[in-house]
């Protein structure tokens, strides 16, 4: 926690800073009685038609000194799918360490995520666990 604290009081100047975290399931839904499409063919669906393709994820990072936030909607939150984010991160700030502070999400201790970012200079903070 010491670490997270630190980064934020005072970020450092080799890098960013920036917060990670996952969203979903998310059901975008409109409000009952309303319809997904314009009045023409084909016929509309009505908000409470059931969601055969399932649901879809958000993977979000918030950068610390901007406020701006960055975002990737996935149908799954697996390892794979967080490592394509830290990849797009790094591609958007190349010369600069990342600071990623992090939950205690499992897909985030996965040894690849962990191997690409000790070699793309990506240091991952992890927040303490709330379980004992």
């Amino acid at each position: 926690m010491h670490r997270i604290l630190a980064l934020y009081d005072s970020p450092p100047t080799d890098g960013r800073v920036v917060c990670a975290d996952e969203f979903g399931p998310l059901n975008f839904m409109p409000r009952k009685g309303k319809a997904w499409r314009p009045h023409r063919s084909p016929r509309r669906l009505r908000a409470t038609y059931n969601r055969y393709d399932g649901v879809m994820h958000m993977l979000a990072v918030l950068g610390l000194a901007t406020g701006k936030m960055y975002h990737r909607i996935r149908p799954r939150k697996r390892w794979c799918e967080f490592l394509s984010l830290l990849k797009s991160l790094r591609i958007r700030w190349p010369g600069e360490k990342l600071y990623v502070v992090l939950d205690d999400f499992s897909p985030h201790k996965h040894p690849n995520v962990r191997a690409r970012a000790a070699a793309n200079d990506i240091e991952l903070v992890c927040r303490p666990t709330d379980r004992g």
